[in-house]
């Protein structure tokens, strides 16, 4: 089971989840790799395996290159949590090239990186497998200040729907969930009492409420699934 960006926040969460439920993991980051390997440590403290792979998800070759040795080495993953993304907010008329760029190769870039080396395998294996994407409210709804990060979500959104048609005759299911305002370091900045007034449950999410989703989405009881965007947002924006 590989999670991308899971040194923290919801692929962290979802790591330890998964692993609590039996699941081996393949734990991924860009930079940070002591709190990757003190995931690795404490999953394996659980009686589970648990590897660390550091690549960019921005960088194709590396991802390709990184992915493809290590399922040469360990063998194919079952199932694929796509959750690792950056967010560079800035009003459109003063957003700068490097805030459009980054983001989007980095969040939509990203689901083709990582995806493009597995889904072949998946398929020439005939691995009924899993494949679980993140985008966000901002995909659905769009927010203020987060053109890049709305386009790049909702961009997953799309890309989900369509590759779950491709795939539900091999019986791989590929589905999105779309968090509102988890308790991360990515909200940690956000007006908090202002922005609970929005959220119908008046409280921010936790990322175990999203890890309990993707944990539900990766087992057999979800095998006639695929191809739905999932909300878990207190009832913001419905």
């Amino acid at each position: 089971m590989l999670v991308t960006g899971s040194s923290r926040g919801i692929g962290r969460a979802s790591a330890l989840y998964l692993a609590k439920n039996g699941y081996d993991l393949v734990l991924h980051c860009n930079k940070n790799t002591k709190m990757a390997n003190d995931l690795k440590d404490e999953i394996v403290s659980l009686g589970r395996k648990a590897r660390v792979l550091q690549f960019d998800i921005s960088n194709r070759e590396e991802c390709k290159n990184v992915l493809s040795e290590d399922i040469e080495k360990n063998g194919l993953y079952y199932g694929v949590v796509l959750n690792a993304g950056i967010a560079k907010d800035n009003v459109f008329p003063v957003m700068e090239d490097r805030e459009w760029d980054s983001v989007l190769n980095t969040n939509l870039g990203g689901f083709y990186n990582v995806l493009k080396p597995l889904v072949m395998e998946m398929i020439s294996q005939r691995m009924k497998g899993r494949i679980i994407t993140m985008s966000s409210v901002s995909g659905l709804m769009g927010n203020r200040g987060q053109v890049n990060y709305s386009a790049s979500k909702a961009g997953i959104i799309g890309a989900t729907k369509a590759l779950a048609q491709e795939l539900a005759k091999r019986g791989i299911t590929v589905n999105c969930i779309a968090p509102g305002c988890i308790e991360t370091d990515m909200t940690s900045e956000l007006p908090v009492d202002e922005v609970k007034k929005m959220i119908p449950m008046k409280r921010f999410g936790k990322p175990q409420e999203v890890a309990s989703l993707v944990n539900y989405l990766m087992s057999e009881d979800a095998a006639y699934i695929t191809g739905q965007v999932i909300s878990v947002n207190g009832g913001l924006y419905q």
